[in-house]
């Protein structure tokens, strides 16, 4: 399982990720930071990412696609405090990690996660 993480998610992720053992990368490292969301998309589906990000426009592009791939991990709220939730965060991405690899929503709160199984 690879996380390409959006923009928006607070660049100390990464090394949170990495350090729990999550292959993952940020978006910035790989194209531009200001590329449109369908962009992301593309390459994250082309080289099998899950995409981790705070914008609900993702789940939008892909109720209106009903594509498959590639599935969002969304972050909701607080979470952002990074060194806080990490371990919330990947506790979610191992108990939904099938789901996921075949095609899914997952939204992430301090309080809960929720899967949602694509095609929405």
């Amino acid at each position: 399982m690879k996380i390409l993480l959006d923009m928006n998610i607070p660049l100390k992720y990464v090394d949170l990720l990495r350090d729990k053992g999550v292959e993952c990368a940020r978006w910035s490292d790989i194209g531009s930071a200001n590329a449109a969301d369908p962009e992301i998309m593309s390459y994250a589906r082309n080289n099998d990412f899950i995409v981790m990000t705070c914008d609900l426009d993702f789940s939008t592009i892909l109720s209106v696609t009903h594509e498959l791939k590639p599935s969002i991990v969304q972050i909701r709220g607080a979470i952002l405090n990074a060194s806080t939730y990490v371990d919330v965060i990947v506790s979610a991405l191992l108990q939904y990690e099938k789901n996921l690899k075949k095609g899914a929503i997952l939204t992430i709160s301090d309080k809960r996660a929720r899967l949602r199984l694509l095609p929405v």
